[in-house]
């Protein structure tokens, strides 16, 4: 898959550079995409809601009455999850809501949502970024000759670059990430890929590096 290099104006620069179909070209798998979604958002839970059952809660632990011979049923203390107060009965309790997925598993959803963008053409090969200081007007100015309508992007660096990081993080409607930290939820998530130059081309040095093992 062929892609041309824009520069930061959106004009093509009469580069291009080719996408190894190994990645992009491949037959999406949705199940895959759906299980890394869901471990995605499963981990952003934080898991600490809680409810007191009959031990935690305050209240005297007094049986209310004698046993019989009363005329009324029997009860115990005034903790009973049956009373005003009393405790809850297999209420939720802290814990965690990620689980594991397979290496495999990942991978082949990340390269699937590529792919799914790959299909519809939504992705932009830039010139590396290169910003004496952070720029947030000039960074927007960019995304939006980029993009066109597109309202979600994602920028994807090969390293951390902090003037580009400042420029963008309080553009809400953009995520900027660097290749090895890039997720399924975030590919899924993003309406337009736009890959630097240097990154995009990583991803031949890596299917290069996996034919030779």
């Amino acid at each position: 898959m062929q892609v041309d290099v824009l520069n930061s104006k959106g004009e093509k620069t009469g580069r291009n550079i080719e996408l190894p179909d190994e990645i992009f070209g491949i037959e999406p798998n949705d199940h895959c995409i759906y299980l890394a979604v869901k471990q995605y958002l499963a981990a952003q839970r934080q898991g600490t809601h809680s409810t007191k059952t009959r031990a935690e809660v305050h209240g005297s632990s007094k049986k209310l009455h004698r046993q019989k011979g009363t005329g009324g049923s029997r009860k115990g203390n005034i903790r009973n999850p049956l009373y005003k107060g009393g405790g809850n009965v297999m209420g939720p309790k802290p814990h965690l809501y990620g689980f594991k997925l397979n290496r495999k598993v990942k991978d082949l959803a990340k390269m699937s949502a590529l792919a799914y963008k790959a299909r519809e053409n939504k992705i932009v090969v830039i010139e590396d970024l290169k910003l004496s200081a952070p720029k947030t007007k000039d960074f927007a100015t960019m995304l939006d000759k980029l993009r066109g309508e597109t309202r979600k992007s994602m920028v994807i660096l090969p390293e951390h670059d902090t003037n580009v990081y400042l420029s963008s993080r309080n553009l809400q409607s953009n995520k900027t990430t660097v290749l090895s930290d890039m997720n399924t939820y975030d590919l899924v998530n993003a309406g337009m890929l736009i890959f630097t130059e240097s990154a995009a081309k990583m991803f031949n040095e890596d299917v290069a590096a996996a034919a030779e093992a």
